[in-house]
């Protein structure tokens, strides 16, 4: 039985009565698909947002579907939660002791609506949900197949608003008086699927002709040369066509912000939905995603495994007024491995020992406060995309720097000034760095990767 602790380690209470929690989990969804985009509007986001608060420096911990799935439900690193990749997980992903189920353990009414995706072929329901509606795999857009509390069903129409019209449904008939969790973890906005083929990103109907004179904004790293990462410098099998050369075409890109149209109607009607039920201040609205994406930053287009900005550095947004002043943003440095044990301490459940996170909620109640001083990234190599085979690496960043050490390539790790060199064009190593700074960042490193195993 796994030791527990108070919410944030003691530190903090939540509010009486426990807030219901609506939870939107997004897909390869980038910060800045989201926050302050040039042309993209989302007003629903930006209204969850001005009520709330938007952290400037949230990350994933593993820029990867299954792997942050698994540390965003159990507050565990990958080496913590076994979840390492993205291979046939389902067994193990039926063990994880989730915050969804230690907030059923607590009282809440819980449903999941969406991709579980830690298992490819297993869509049954998990541990912790009164209510399954889930899919195998990655699913699709239009008309899926659903696994709905363990009977198979055909939907008809475009996935994002069926998962969205599940979840309404749920929140309308949750049990008076009994908090509930509505945990919605869309398909978008990643890639359809084809085997050997460049995925395609299809919008919802209506939505084809959004932002098309629009151009797309690039960073000083798009199309970057590759001038001090010799992992990035091996020679890779070329003619891949899911990677394409120069990085993803603007005009997939520009497909995926399309696909946030949808996305953002649904936060909409997730909202009227509370709104009727009366309980929309009563509840913690959060959206975030796994991991971003890359759309040709160093020639990337789909590697988004990497432990660079634009794979990493992902949106959290969190609406709870009374609690969560309006329009703030907090810059403390956080990680997706830190909102199991936040969702704990604000249902006014018990955090688990073995979590490695910590709550966000003092950040969130004061945007100046500090969580942490640095964060564990993880990647196993896997041979999805032949760009990036071989490059398993443990990462590590502070608000100053970062370190990344792989794991199979000798005389290959990077290390960044990101307050200097924000787009991570200039690599350190081996002779650049500031005298000792290598050394203190691999000695946090190899403090992060030695907590002991739960």
């Amino acid at each position: 039985m796994l030791a527990c602790t108070a919410g944030d380690r003691g530190a903090s209470s939540p509010p009486a009565p426990r807030p219901n929690i609506v939870f939107i989990l997004l897909d390869d969804v980038r910060y800045d698909d989201m926050v302050d985009h040039p042309f993209v509007n989302l007003p629903n986001l930006n209204r969850l947002a001005s009520e709330g608060a938007s952290f400037r420096r949230f990350f994933t911990a593993a820029p990867l579907c299954s792997p942050s799935r698994a540390v965003f439900m159990t507050g565990q690193y990958p080496y913590h939660n076994g979840i390492v990749d993205n291979g046939e997980r389902a067994e193990l992903s039926h063990r994880l002791v989730t915050f969804p189920k230690l907030l059923q353990d607590a009282g809440y009414h819980t449903g999941f609506f969406g991709k579980w995706h830690m298992g490819h072929e297993d869509d049954s329901p998990r541990p912790g949900f009164h209510r399954w509606v889930s899919f195998v795999g990655q699913g699709v857009y239009f008309d899926p197949k659903l696994n709905i509390d363990g009977t198979l069903t055909d939907a008809k129409g475009y996935m994002t608003d069926i998962l969205t019209a599940q979840a309404v449904s749920f929140i309308a008939s949750a049990p008076v008086g009994t908090p509930f969790l509505a945990f919605i973890a869309q398909k978008a906005a990643h890639p359809e699927v084809y085997p050997n083929q460049v995925r395609s990103f299809p919008p919802a109907p209506g939505d084809e002709g959004a932002f098309a004179n629009d151009p797309i904004p690039h960073g000083e790293s798009w199309r970057a040369p590759l001038t001090g990462k010799p992992a990035l410098q091996r020679l890779v099998d070329a003619n891949d066509p899911r990677s394409p050369k120069g990085g993803l075409p603007d005009k997939y890109v520009r497909d995926r912000l399309r696909m946030l149209l949808a996305v953002d109607r649904g936060i909409g009607e997730v909202r009227k939905a509370l709104e009727a039920k009366g309980v929309l201040d009563q509840t913690v609205f959060i959206v975030t995603s796994d991991q971003g994406f890359f759309y040709g930053e160093f020639g990337l287009a789909q590697e988004r495994r990497l432990a660079y900005e634009p794979s990493t550095h992902i949106p959290l947004i969190v609406r709870y007024p009374g609690v969560v002043p309006a329009g703030v943003k907090p810059n403390a440095l956080a990680s997706n491995v830190d909102i199991a044990p936040t969702m704990l301490d604000l249902g006014g459940a018990f955090v688990p020992t073995a979590m490695d996170g910590r709550s966000l909620l003092r950040a969130l109640r004061n945007d100046s406060t500090s969580i942490r001083d640095d964060m564990l990234i993880e990647y196993y190599s896997d041979t999805e995309f032949p760009r990036v085979k071989g490059m398993g690496y443990k990462a590590v960043r502070t608000d100053r720097y970062k370190y990344i050490r792989y794991e199979e390539l000798r005389g290959m790790d990077e290390l960044y000034d990101l307050q200097a060199d924000p787009y991570e064009l200039r690599n350190l190593l081996p002779d650049q760095a500031p005298v000792g700074v290598r050394d203190e960042m691999s000695a946090r490193l190899d403090r992060l990767l030695k907590r002991p195993r739960p």
